[in-house]
């Protein structure tokens, strides 16, 4: 976007302020100032994209911390909830996490560096919590796996909603 200030005749010049005499009155006029603007990324849909994944992750993690704790503490993984609710959460959760990380991980392979920050710096938080998050699913679960002997499925199961 391209921003003039108010439209003249005839450009003065940038140097030195110029005078017309007009009606036996002087009259100052001064430099046009432009000021150029571009956006960051010429791409709307990437912007919408980022900003679901930032919705998406800064939700999903503290869910995922949630269901680590119970997991960690009762063995099993968060209670349904009313009509699956919770664990549906819990489920979408986990593969956002695993989405953004798969994401970084192919932007970083394409483009030698992360993803973007996004806006204020959001994105880059998310990408950070996500693979924190991704290390505590696999201690929490490899420590499950060798304390109780079985990682909980995906559906509830007798052993821990039953």
């Amino acid at each position: 976007m391209l921003l003039l200030s108010p439209p003249s005749t005839s450009l003065p010049s940038p140097l030195r302020n110029s005078f017309s005499f007009k009606d036996g009155r002087a009259r100052s006029h001064t430099p046009l100032k432009l000021v150029g603007m571009a956006k960051e990324s010429s791409d709307s849909n990437n912007d919408i994209i980022e900003k679901v994944a930032v919705a998406g992750g800064l939700v999903s993690t503290p869910v995922i911390g949630w269901s680590l704790y119970t997991l960690k503490t009762t063995g099993c993984g968060l209670p349904p909830g009313p009509a699956g609710s919770i664990g549906a959460l819990e489920g979408v959760s986990y593969l956002v996490v695993v989405g953004i990380v798969a994401w970084s991980l192919y932007t970083k392979n394409k483009t030698g560096s992360g993803l973007p920050n996004g806006p204020f710096g959001l994105l880059g938080a998310v990408e950070g919590l996500s693979y924190l998050t991704l290390l505590a699913i696999l201690v929490v679960f490899g420590l499950q796996y060798f304390q109780q002997g079985y990682i909980p499925g995906p559906l509830p199961a007798d052993q821990c909603f039953g």
